[in-house]
């Protein structure tokens, strides 16, 4: 009786779990930005920044060499509106980001 709901137990929370659900760089990358970017910026191919000075991340690559932008997310990004806040990132972080917004060019 027990084995049927452990196993369901099981298969769902193996099915949920951070590290199976988003287990390429792209995909961690996309739940990072999903989780501490979309409030302000579209973070996927369509789609408009619901904060209009945020720019959408698909055209990132447009303004920057995405590659170039490593560095001031592990320093933490400043930007020129109060809006943005300061972050850093670890380089595990930054490595999905940077694979996500690779993604999107």
């Amino acid at each position: 009786m027990r084995r049927p709901i452990f196993c369901a137990l099981f298969l769902t929370l193996l099915l949920t779990a951070p590290s199976f659900a988003a287990s390429t760089p792209e995909q961690r990358g996309r739940t990072y930005a999903k989780a501490h970017c979309a409030r302000c910026h579209a973070i996927g191919r369509t789609g408009e920044s619901s904060f209009k000075p945020a720019p959408p991340f698909r055209t990132l690559h447009l303004r920057y060499p995405i590659e170039t932008l490593g560095e001031a997310l592990a320093e933490g990004i400043v930007t020129g509106h109060p809006a943005m806040p300061q972050f850093e990132l670890t380089p595990p972080q930054i490595n999905d980001l940077l694979s996500y917004l690779k993604s999107l060019e």
